[in-house]
């Protein structure tokens, strides 16, 4: 017979120490196994993840203290070294390599100011050498430029190619749907990862030289501004 109180009354004895008298052992521990398993003894443990944490920084004390004193000074240092050079590269596999910021995407002109007869001999060198991104771009260049040199736009830092052939569009309309299909082709190859062709290149090209004679309407010209 256990005593008044029931199996937890008698768990909580056995716990102290207190072991009753007139308990048999193999019931008494049957007793408190009931009541150490109950979930409120376990609610304070921590939980998997921590005793992990744990375990790995007793490990790395055990390095470190391995590292200040005893013969395995040399092995403890050599491994905490691979550990970190393990955690560097797991960081750069997750996260990547570190992107350069990628230029503005209303660099139209990257480089000084240059005239458009410069950006046009670039472009052709660029075309002869088969590298057609870069063709296509010197040779939107050289249509802004010209048009800027033509005052049919006014030179504005900052002004992307969208915006440029929108500007241009309404002093030559009839070559409206030429200059957005070029600053497309610009936007393509500069920012949207797309490679240019011979024929996109030859396409822009037409759309320069026919700009070149064409005289722009004189209705959409603003007042005082040569044409």
């Amino acid at each position: 017979m256990l005593r008044a109180g029931g199996p937890r009354a008698t768990a909580e004895l056995i716990v102290r120490g207190e072991v009753p008298v007139d308990t048999p052992r193999v019931p008494a521990r049957e007793a408190a196994e009931r009541e150490l398993s109950d979930p409120v003894y376990r609610e304070h443990e921590p939980n998997l993840l921590q005793r992990a944490i744990d375990a790995f920084w007793d490990w790395v004390t055990g390095l470190f203290d391995g590292f200040s004193g005893g013969p395995g000074g040399p092995a403890g240092l050599v491994v905490i070294v691979l550990v970190v050079v393990a955690l560097g590269a797991a960081l750069w596999w997750r996260l990547g390599k570190p992107q350069r910021t990628p230029p503005a995407p209303d660099s139209l002109f990257a480089d000084g100011p240059r005239s458009a007869a410069e950006h046009r001999a670039a472009a052709e060198e660029h075309a002869a050498a088969g590298q057609w991104n870069q063709a296509v771009q010197e040779r939107l260049r050289a249509v802004v430029r010209a048009l800027e040199e033509r005052a049919l736009l006014t030179p504005r830092p900052g002004r992307t190619a969208d915006e440029a052939a929108a500007e241009a569009g309404r002093a030559l309309p009839q070559h409206a749907d030429g200059l957005r299909t070029g600053a497309r082709a610009f936007d393509d190859v500069t920012y949207g990862g797309r490679s240019a062709d011979r024929g996109m290149y030859e396409r822009l090209r037409d759309v320069d030289l026919a700009i070149e004679r064409t005289k722009p309407s004189l209705e959409t010209t603003a007042p005082g501004e040569p044409v």
